[in-house]
């Protein structure tokens, strides 16, 4: 094994260049034990690394923080000492959705991936909307999209393929695949982009297939998968970690949980570039603040009523467009919160420093 199998480059060979003077060693991380790390050295070492103080106060936020498939700086320690991750390396690519709930937070899915490939299904599990939401997070990764259509032998062939075409109207420069694990399709479909050093991440809802998948990439049993329910016909998806996986015949894997709900991280800009058509139709509105309802002279409402515009479409676009902009003043509100609370600290350091100047000094009415 070498640094180059497990998705090193030019680039990152520059940024470690410090690092080198320090004794310390290039390594991915493979896993994150909440408290512990997994780092992988291109010798095909693999420690149990801890994370050094720096590391943890340089991060303004905890996506900062180094996750699955970050490059690190890793201190190798002797017989009785720690292994420690002393620097992470900058991210050529992140995948991160909001945290889940109320959180403000960015959540990282995982770092440095080349390709992210959407598991789903032409049964219960396929949804445009939540399409155009992966699509919109991968989009502001810079990773390459692929969407699988797994367990075709469950459907018919009909439902398969109006599945796959649908999924390509939305995204046109994204690769939809038709697969079965259960019958290897899904293996020879994924081995064109799992080439030596590229780093391939697996996403989707629970149950949709991604253990099978990875169980016939490493062939063997892997990942366990209970059987298939027939009424759903999912199986139980098993992966309860995100963890970083060399496979045995090149390429790098990211197996990840099942997600539950895709809420938005990213602009508006990567919103509109990903309705490309909505937004050139907003440009032909009569008025420029066009509400795109009752408005006279909306181009979006004459398209819609006219059947070249699907209105399921439409409503998705408001709707994660409410949601960004939900996000980005929740944002502002926090920072404001944050500057608020700084000064107030900052005032109250200084005024304990004047009064160690001055004991004499009189303390204002609020101190007394």
């Amino acid at each position: 094994m070498t640094l180059s199998d497990l998705g090193w480059n030019a680039v990152f060979e520059e940024a470690f260049g410090p690092f080198y003077k320090a004794g310390w060693v290039p390594a991915r991380l493979t896993r994150d034990n909440k408290i512990t790390y997994g780092a992988l050295t291109g010798d095909g070492d693999e420690y149990e690394a801890v994370m050094c103080g720096k590391v943890y106060h340089d991060a303004e936020t905890d996506a900062e923080l180094p996750a699955v498939g970050d490059w690190v700086a890793l201190e190798v320690g002797g017989e009785d000492a720690e292994h420690v991750i002393r620097a992470r390396l900058p991210r050529q690519t992140c995948l991160s959705r909001k945290m889940a709930g109320k959180s403000t937070e960015e959540q990282v899915i995982a770092a440095n991936v080349d390709v992210v490939v959407v598991v789903t299904d032409a049964g219960t599990d396929f949804s445009l909307r939540r399409m155009e939401r992966y699509f919109t997070i991968i989009a502001r990764s810079g990773a390459k999209a692929v969407v699988l259509v797994n367990k075709s032998d469950l459907y018919e062939k009909e439902d398969n393929e109006a599945a796959a075409e649908e999924i390509r109207a939305l995204n046109p420069a994204a690769d939809v695949h038709i697969t079965c694990a259960t019958k290897k399709r899904s293996l020879a479909v994924l081995r064109q982009y799992l080439t030596k050093g590229r780093t391939v991440t697996l996403i989707g809802s629970s149950g949709v297939g991604k253990s099978s998948v990875l169980n016939q990439l490493l062939g063997d049993e892997y990942q366990w998968v209970d059987e298939v329910n027939e009424l759903t016909g999912k199986g139980r998806h098993t992966t309860t970690a995100r963890e970083l996986i060399i496979l045995p015949k090149g390429g790098v894997l990211i197996d990840n949980p099942g997600i539950k709900e895709v809420q938005m991280w990213t602009n508006e800009v990567i919103l509109r570039e990903g309705f490309a058509d909505i937004e050139a139709l907003s440009l032909q509105c009569q008025f420029g603040d066009c509400k795109h309802g009752k408005d006279k002279g909306c181009a979006i409402r004459a398209a819609m009523e006219a059947g070249e515009l699907d209105a399921g479409r439409m409503e998705g676009f408001l709707k994660l467009d409410e949601e960004i902009e939900k996000l980005r003043r929740s944002q502002k509100k926090r920072q404001m919160t944050v500057e608020r609370r700084s000064k107030r600290e900052l005032q109250a350091r200084v005024r304990v420093y004047e009064k160690r100047r001055d004991p004499d000094h009189e303390l204002e009415p609020r101190e007394r």
